[in-house]
C-alpha cells in the first residue's frame, strides 16, 4: 500500500510531473472488504459516465467530473465510522454513494427535478443529509472547513467523538478559511480531518503557481498537527491514512491534514476542457486509474474475476440508466412566491418553548477519552432546558416586577438567564472568557458556565461564525460575539452565504446568534463606529434586531436565543452604559418583528431604531415645547422582519412620515421603509416621506467631525420641514 508520493526536485515543475509510481504492496484488508471497495468505486464511475452522456446530449447543464479521482471520496467515506461527519466538495460523488443515499432522490437532485434535497433551490452537491452525516458545500471554497470544526466540537461537548472529515482542493488552501479552520482545530484539539484533494490544477492554474511549499501537508507543522502525503489514486492507501488519523483523533490527538495526491482527468467543469494540460501527463495518470489499481489487487488475491466484474458492472449500468431516466422524466420543481418566502426563515410564537432543531437519530459513537468535562446527553439536555424554561417563565409571571438596569447589564442578564435555562447555548468569541469580552458583557460567565461553554477563539471572525454553523447543525445554539461589529466584514461570506442560505437551500435550521457592538458617538474612528444595517438587512435568511432600551435589549436577546434562524443582534456601544431604564424580571421575551410606539402623537410619525430613538424623542420633545406639535415616535426594534403593519397604521393616522437612521444615507435601511410607506400609504400622506441618515463618508475620528457626520443634528430641522409642508 503506497502512502507517500515522490516530489520532483524543482517544485515549479510539479504540474508536469509523473504520477506516483509506487506499487500497491501488502493489503491489510479482508477479502470481502476489498470486494466492497470495488463496488463503491464502480458505482460513482458508472453514474458519472451516465451524467456525461446527458451533458453531451444537452440534457444536463453542467457537471464537475471526478472520474479518475474516485479513490479520494470513496476511500475517505469508507475509512470513517458510519456516524462520522463528511463535508464533501463537487467532485466527491463517491461520498454520497458510499454513505448510501437513496439513488432515486440523488438523481433528482443532480438533474434539478422535484424530489431532490434542495427542491430545485440549489445545484448538484450543495446540500446536506444530516441523517447520513453529510453537510454539503457552497460555491465559496474553503467555507465549510470552519463548519467541520463546529461539528467536531459538538461531539466533544457531548462527551463523544465524531470525526469531521472536510474536503478542500489544492487551490482553496490559499483561502483564509483554510488557515482559520486549521488553526482553531489545532488549538482546541478537535477531531477534524482536513482532506486536501490535490488534483494538480485550480481550474487552469497549476499548483506551482498556487503555493511554494513542497507539499501542502508541510503546512500542518505550522499549525501543530500531523500532516500526511498519500497516494490519492490508491484507495487502500486512502482508507489506511484516514483510519490512522481517525484513530488518533478518537484518543484525543486532535486534527490531521491529509494531502491526497491525485489528478483531474477532465476539465474543472466539463465544458472548460483540458487544453492547458500536457497530453502525456493525462496518459501517465490514466495508467494509475484507481479502479484498475484495485482490480490488480483483486486479481492477485483471486477475488472477483474479470468476468464477474464485467457482469456486475453491466448490472450497475442498467440500474443507473433506468433510475436516471426515471429521474429525468420527473416533474420540475414548482412553488409559489408565498411558499418560497415561508422557507427562508421561521416565525415563532412569542410564548412558545424553545424549538429543538430536528437532528436525525444516529448510530452510537465512540466515547470521548480526553480532557473536557462533557455536557449531559442531548435528551437529558433537552429535558433540562424545557424544565428550566418553564421555571423561568413561571418565576417571571409571579415576579411581575421591574428593576432599573443599564443596557449592557440587561444584555448580560438575558444571556446568563438563557444559558442557565438552555445547556445547548455555547459562547464563542475573542476574549469572552476570563476577560469578559471587550465590553464586559460576559464578565463572570466562565466562572459559572465553564470553559466548555464560554470559549475564547483566536482572532478568526470567519472561522468563529463557520464553527457556530457546525455547532448549530448538530443541535447546539451558539452565540458568537464580534469584538466590534465592524469586524464582521471579515466573516461576511460565512454570514450571508452560509448562515443565511442553509435553511432555504436544504431545510436545516441554523439557530445562531451573532452579537455585534455597533455605532458611533464615541470618537472611535472609521473602523470601530460603523453600522451594519445596510449590509445585512438586504440578505434573505437573516433576522436583524437593534434594541434601543435596556428592556428591549434583554427581551429581544431572549427571543433571539430561542429562534431557529440566524439572528444578527446589534448592540449600540454608546447605549451600553448611558441607557438606563426599567427591565422586567424573569424570562420576558420581546417578539422579533414587533415594533413599539415610544411616544404618542398625531402631527407626524418618526420611524427609527437604535440610537436614533433617543434623537427622535429629543426632536419630538423640542417641537412639542416650542411649536405645540405632538409627534409620534415608532421604535422598530426589529429590522428584519420589521413591523410594517404598525408603521403603516401610524403613518396613515398622522399623514406625515420621517425615517431616521444612524447608518449612511445612501443605501440605508430607511430607504426600504420610505419606499413601502410611499407605495402603500400614499393616499393618506399630507407630505412627502422624508428620511435622515449620516453623511456618506467614513465615520471620522475627531468628535467634532463625527458630529458633522452624524444624522443627529439633522433630525429636528427635517422634522420641522415635514410638519411645515
Amino acid at each position: 500500500m503506497s502512502v507517500s508520493v515522490d516530489v520532483p526536485p524543482d517544485p515549479r515543475h510539479r504540474a508536469a510531473s509523473s504520477p506516483p509510481d509506487g506499487t500497491d504492496a501488502e493489503v491489510p484488508l479482508p477479502d470481502d472488504e476489498l470486494c466492497t471497495l470495488w463496488e463503491e468505486l464502480t458505482l460513482p464511475r458508472v453514474i458519472e459516465e451516465r451524467m456525461l452522456l446527458l451533458l453531451r446530449q444537452g440534457r444536463l447543464s453542467k457537471w464537475f467530473s471526478g472520474i479518475g479521482q474516485e479513490a479520494v471520496a470513496v476511500g475517505v467515506a469508507h475509512g470513517l465510522a458510519p456516524d462520522d461527519w463528511v463535508l464533501p466538495m463537487h467532485r466527491n460523488l463517491g461520498v454520497f454513494t458510499t454513505r448510501g443515499l437513496d439513488l432515486d432522490r440523488l438523481f433528482r437532485q443532480l438533474l434539478g427535478r422535484d424530489g431532490g434535497w434542495t427542491k430545485g433551490r440549489d445545484r448538484s452537491f450543495h446540500f446536506g443529509a444530516l441523517e447520513h452525516g453529510i453537510v454539503g458545500m457552497i460555491s465559496h471554497l474553503a467555507a465549510m472547513l470552519p463548519v467541520a470544526d463546529g461539528l467536531a466540537l459538538a461531539g466533544v461537548l457531548r462527551g463523544r467523538i465524531r470525526i469531521a472529515a472536510t474536503f478542500v482542493g489544492d487551490g482553496a488552501t490559499s483561502e483564509g478559511d483554510f488557515h482559520e479552520a486549521c488553526n482553531l482545530a489545532a488549538v482546541w484539539r478537535l477531531p477534524v480531518l482536513f482532506i486536501v484533494e490535490n488534483n494538480q490544477y485550480g481550474l487552469s492554474t497549476p499548483v506551482h503557481e498556487q503555493y511554494a511549499c513542497a507539499d501542502l501537508a508541510d503546512r500542518a507543522a505550522g499549525y501543530g498537527m500531523p500532516g500526511a502525503v498519500v497516494d490519492g489514486n490508491d484507495v487502500l492507501a486512502v482508507v489506511g491514512a484516514v483510519r490512522d488519523a481517525a484513530a488518533r483523533a478518537r484518543t484525543g490527538g486532535g486534527p490531521t491534514l491529509i494531502e491526497l495526491k491525485t489528478f483531474r482527468m477532465r476539465g474543472h467543469e466539463e465544458t472548460s476542457g483540458t487544453t492547458y494540460v500536457p497530453d502525456e501527463l493525462i496518459e501517465q495518470w490514466a495508467a494509475k486509474d484507481p479502479i484498475r489499481r484495485l482490480e490488480a489487487v483483486l486479481d492477485a488475491r483471486g477475488l472477483l474475476p474479470a468476468g464477474r466484474r464485467a457482469a456486475r458492472r453491466a448490472e450497475v449500468e442498467a440500474d443507473v440508466a433506468a433510475r436516471v431516466a426515471a429521474a429525468y422524466a420527473a416533474a420540475l420543481p414548482s412553488s409559489t412566491a408565498e411558499a418560497e418566502l415561508a422557507e427562508v426563515t421561521e416565525v415563532i410564537a412569542a410564548d412558545s418553548a424553545i424549538p429543538v432543531p430536528t437532528v436525525p437519530a444516529r448510530i452510537s459513537v465512540s466515547p470521548v477519552v480526553r480532557g473536557e468535562e462533557p455536557l449531559p446527553p442531548s435528551a437529558d439536555r433537552a429535558a433540562d432546558r424545557a424544565a428550566a424554561q418553564a421555571a423561568e417563565r413561571a418565576a417571571g409571571d409571579q415576579a411581575g416586577g421591574e428593576r432599573s438596569m443599564r443596557y449592557l447589564d440587561a444584555i448580560s442578564e438575558a444571556l446568563r438567564d438563557a444559558m442557565r435555562a438552555d445547556p445547548d447555548i455555547v459562547l464563542l468569541g475573542q476574549d469572552v472568557a476570563e476577560y469578559g469580552g471587550a465590553f464586559k458583557v460576559t464578565a463572570g460567565f466562565v466562572e459559572e458556565f465553564g470553559k466548555a461553554r464560554v470559549r475564547n477563539t483566536p482572532i478568526i471572525e470567519s472561522g468563529a461564525v463557520g464553527c457556530a454553523l457546525g455547532l448549530a447543525l448538530d443541535g447546539f445554539r451558539p452565540v458568537v460575539e464580534m469584538q466590534f461589529g465592524d469586524f464582521i466584514s471579515c466573516a461576511f461570506n460565512q454570514v450571508v452565504n452560509n448562515l443565511a442560505t442553509t435553511r432555504y437551500r436544504w431545510g436545516a435550521p441554523v439557530p445562531v446568534v451573532v452579537r455585534a457592538p455597533i455605532g458611533g458617538g464615541t470618537g472611535a474612528g472609521p473602523f470601530h463606529s460603523q453600522l451594519l444595517d445596510g449590509w445585512f438587512t438586504h440578505v434573505p435568511g437573516l433576522k436583524v434586531v437593534a434594541p434601543a432600551t435596556p428592556a428591549d435589549a434583554k427581551g429581544l436577546l431572549l427571543a433571539a436565543l430561542r429562534d431557529p434562524d440566524p439572528v444578527l443582534f446589534l448592540e449600540h456601544k454608546l447605549l451600553y452604559r448611558s441607557a438606563v431604564g426599567p427591565v422586567p424580571e424573569g424570562h420576558a421575551d420581546v417578539p422579533i418583528g414587533r415594533a413599539r410606539v415610544a411616544r404618542a402623537g398625531d402631527a407626524a410619525t418618526v420611524v427609527t431604531w437604535g440610537a436614533g430613538v433617543g434623537w427622535a424623542l429629543e426632536a419630538a420633545g423640542a417641537v412639542s415645547d416650542e411649536d405645540g406639535a405632538e409627534v409620534e415616535v415608532v421604535d422598530l426594534r426589529s429590522l428584519v422582519p420589521w413591523d410594517r403593519a404598525l408603521v403603516l397604521a401610524c403613518v396613515r393616522r398622522t399623514g406625515r412620515a420621517l425615517i431616521v437612521h444612524e447608518d449612511w444615507q445612501t443605501g440605508g435601511f430607511g430607504g426600504e421603509i420610505a419606499s413601502v410607506v410611499a407605495d402603500e400609504a400614499f393616499a393618506d400622506l399630507d407630505a412627502p416621506v422624508r428620511r435622515v441618515g449620516a453623511l456618506d463618508t467614513p465615520v471620522p475620528f475627531s468628535k467634532a467631525l463625527e458630529a458633522l457626520h452624524s444624522a443627529r443634528h439633522r433630525v429636528l430641522p427635517a422634522l420641522r420641514a415635514v410638519l411645515a409642508y
